[in-house]
């Protein structure tokens, strides 16, 4: 992504927009007439891609994950649920209905606006009806330790795992696991694209585009792999599930977007590029825009089951 739309150093925990799109980043101003105190991530990006992102995470890792919450240690009343760079929340709004019994959700971002977004735009009621409600955290989860997720049902973060580096994930996996705590970590992008009709500047973009998601010691497209193996490593359990993307005419808008980040992206890393990108980028979005073009972003959920705290079973 350009640098207009992609977050760089510290700023991408905040609303991680996931590596397969453009994050958007003009400057917006905090409710009340606040100055802005951290870089923004446009809230209507984070809608735009919303029904998207709900669509395509793996209902797959579900079943596993309702047991290993059944039958937790102690079995408190209350599931607390913690969602890491939580954005505008929409990992609430998918996941909550989706669970039985009361939940309480913490929500973790560094920008208050984007909390503030998440906070009223929460679910209300789990799929049993039982109660939902939510507190905000402000922080940096590079430095999550299982104390902050002391008595935590589950840990939950999307389009996050690919924006981490290396340190970042082993502290993300040390903090899971010291904890005994299950994580859901949904739409990590995997390095592969499809788009349909063919073009033979697409994979020159891919590659262009999957380079430049290793900025800054970033783990990219690798990070799915990486969390298996830092995750196993600990001990835990990984279960991992495809969960593309798949765009057509129904979500020309999305896509047209989520096409500017990714050229744009690839120009970035390989200048050389721009004139050509320029024009295929003119064919691909006129081609959105009369409904002929098909999308397939391929990302990955991945399920983490540690041992429980303690040992228990």
């Amino acid at each position: 992504m350009s640098t207009s739309t992609t977050p760089t150093g510290p700023e991408a925990h905040t609303a991680p927009a996931d590596a397969s799109g453009p994050a958007a980043l003009p400057v917006i101003p905090s409710p009340g007439g606040m100055e802005p105190e951290v870089p923004r991530y446009a809230p209507q990006w984070l809608q735009l891609r919303e029904p998207a992102d709900a669509a395509a995470r793996a209902h797959e890792l579900l079943d596993p994950l309702r047991i290993r919450l059944a039958n937790r240690s102690g079995r408190p009343a209350e599931l607390v649920v913690h969602d890491l760079g939580c954005g505008t929340g929409s990992m609430g709004r998918w996941l909550a209905p989706l669970l039985d019994g009361a939940q309480h959700w913490v929500l973790h971002d560094r920008d208050p606006y984007l909390l503030h977004f998440a906070t009223v735009g929460a679910p209300k009621t789990a799929g049993d009806g039982s109660r939902v409600t939510v507190t905000t955290q402000r922080g940096d989860i590079g430095r999550l330790t299982p104390d902050a997720l002391a008595g935590a049902s589950l840990v939950t973060a999307s389009a996050l795992l690919d924006v981490l580096t290396a340190d970042e994930l082993e502290t993300l996996a040390a903090a899971c696991v010291g904890a005994g705590c299950p994580a859901l970590l949904t739409l990590s992008v995997v390095g592969r694209v499809e788009l349909t009709p063919a073009h033979p500047m697409d994979e020159e973009i891919s590659e262009a585009f999957n380079a430049h998601q290793h900025r800054g010691g970033l783990l990219g497209p690798d990070a799915v792999r990486a969390a298996g193996e830092v995750f196993g490593r600990l001990g835990a359990s990984v279960r991992i599930h495809p969960s593309p993307w798949r765009l057509g005419a129904e979500r020309a808008e999305l896509t047209g977007e989520w096409l500017r980040g990714w050229v744009g992206a690839a120009v970035e890393q390989r200048p050389e590029l721009a004139a050509r990108a320029d024009t295929y980028l003119r064919g691909r979005l006129e081609a959105c825009a009369e409904g002929r073009l098909r999308v397939v972003v391929h990302h990955s959920d991945v399920l983490v089951l540690p041992r429980p705290a303690g040992g228990a079973g």
